[in-house]
């Protein structure tokens, strides 16, 4: 495409034009403190022809292979690398945390791109969406969780719950988020989950735009299959109270299975470590495998007969397509964003979260019915050739870039004034 970057005659948002002089796309900046599912979306974004940069917390690095252009790659490492490399004592954490956020969001705002929409991950968007609107742009805080104070709600009941003490979100991160969703001309939701936390904290519906995420098949795909006779499950993520460990532990302990198992792939808190210790202690047919790279999650997801999932709080866990991509069905919980994975009963379970006893059944029932998880096992990989990797979500979020950049001519070839 041969394209350059002009100003529509109402404001400063830059525009990528074809060489006819009509506008093909508005160009979108985007920020993140890390990787997350950010730079799914900026390559969705050059691929369209409406990426104008990205900028990350992350050490250029620590990216890998990104497949999009170096030029476009703005890194702040500053706070984030030595985060990554262990060299912040616990003590100084929280501190740290908050300064990589605010000193990612000031750079952003001085180095920003010509853009018409600027989309900042939530908690580091602040004054970079501000500086975008002063411009002209528009400004999209995209929200990976639910929405941070009703996170902090349920994050305090289910450390209660359990007689441990949680010290709760920084309130200078909660006012930065909340100040930004206030700020923002949109919010950008992975889940319905995610999109009614917003609601129920009194966000207007019309201010939130739902997208949720993909999967990369070249990736995740089934190099393997479940053993016959087993019934073998897979948890992966970070081991927490947030992700339902002892919900986990109790429905294992519970499953009536002669050959079942229990693989743990991801960092265990500490918060989780004693009592892992004793679960295991009691359960040798539990492992532990801690940080595992996604070159082997792969094989892990592929030879399981189900991905569990109990958290009580989470956006849209990539995880889940991932599993399914692997032909791996899954049981989780709806505040993992399942049902707009998913359909109940159709490529997995979904169950209530807190549900000890839905959770305990779920599992039994696949555990007792090989022809049930070999459906499920089919439409799981029907399910997820139709999201088609990431180019389902790639066309949600540039159809939102694009309306919010140009409302009136949405999805139309917009002629230029001097053209």
């Amino acid at each position: 495409m041969n394209a350059e970057v002009v100003a529509l005659p109402n404001a400063t948002s830059a525009v990528a034009r074809r060489a006819d002089g009509t506008v093909h796309a508005p160009l979108v900046a985007l920020s993140t403190a890390g990787t997350f599912h950010t730079f799914d979306m900026a390559r969705q974004l050059e691929k369209a022809g409406m990426l104008a940069g990205i900028h990350t917390g992350y050490p250029r690095f620590k990216l890998g292979a990104t497949g999009l252009p170096a030029r476009k790659i703005h890194p702040f490492p500053w706070f984030k690398g030595p985060y990554m490399a262990g060299w912040v004592p616990a003590w100084l954490r929280q501190e740290w945390e908050y300064w990589d956020r605010v000193s990612l969001d000031a750079y952003t705002a001085a180095t920003l791109p010509e853009c018409a929409v600027f989309c900042g991950l939530s908690g580091s968007g602040l004054r970079s969406g501000r500086t975008a609107q002063r411009r002209g742009a528009r400004y999209v805080c995209d929200r990976g969780s639910s929405h941070i104070r009703y996170q902090d709600r349920v994050l305090r009941e289910e450390y209660a719950r359990w007689g441990m003490h949680f010290r709760g979100v920084d309130p200078r991160i909660m006012a930065r988020e909340e100040a930004e969703y206030e700020q923002a001309d949109a919010i950008l939701v992975p889940s319905s989950f995610v999109r009614q936390s917003f609601v129920e904290m009194g966000v207007s519906p019309a201010k939130l735009r739902l997208a949720p995420y993909g999967v990369d098949l070249t990736r995740f795909h089934p190099v393997d299959r479940p053993c016959p006779g087993r019934f073998d499950m897979i948890f992966v993520g970070g081991l927490s109270l947030r992700k339902g460990a002892h919900y986990l532990f109790s429905a294992f302990e519970a499953l009536d299975h002669a050959h079942k198992t229990l693989t743990i792939a991801g960092v265990v808190a500490a918060e989780i470590a004693p009592a892992l210790e004793r679960f295991a202690e009691h359960n040798p047919a539990v492992r532990v495998l801690g940080h595992v790279q996604q070159g082997e999650l792969k094989h892990l997801m592929s030879r399981s007969h189900v991905l569990v999932l109990p958290s009580v709080e989470e956006g849209l866990a990539l995880v889940q397509a991932q599993a399914m991509a692997c032909a791996c069905p899954v049981v989780a919980t709806r505040n993992t964003g399942a049902e707009n994975l998913y359909d109940d009963g159709v490529e997995g379970l979904i169950v209530e979260p807190r549900d000890q006893e839905a959770l305990t059944c779920a599992l039994q029932k696949l555990a007792d019915d090989p022809q049930l998880r070999e459906r499920f096992s089919a439409a799981c990989l029907q399910r997820v050739a139709g999201i088609g990797g990431w180019d389902q979500y790639g066309r949600l979020v540039t159809g939102v870039f694009r309306e919010l950049a140009d409302p009136v001519h949405v999805g139309e070839r917009i002629p230029l004034a001097n053209s």
